[in-house]
């Protein structure tokens, strides 16, 4: 069995470093691979509450999503 490498960058986040699943297996997994990256989910947490709140969507969006949901039923 051959596994295939993804090559780090190639895909949607070219501005972000990516890593294939073989790096962070080889890391000991996610968890470890965040510890050794200096990532937790409290800075992620921090992180999100420091943000503009953003709301996804209009009033009028969710107008129009709500009848299409009643409309599909």
């Amino acid at each position: 069995m051959t596994s295939t490498k993804i090559k780090t960058n190639d895909g949607s986040f070219r501005t972000h470093k990516t890593y294939s699943p073989e790096e962070i297996l080889s890391a000991g997994g996610a968890t470890a691979f965040s510890r050794k990256a200096d990532k937790s989910n409290k800075k992620l947490i921090d992180t999100l509450k420091k943000s503009a709140i953003v709301e996804p969507f209009s009033n009028e969006e969710w107008n129009n999503l709500s009848s299409q949901l009643d409309n599909d039923k």
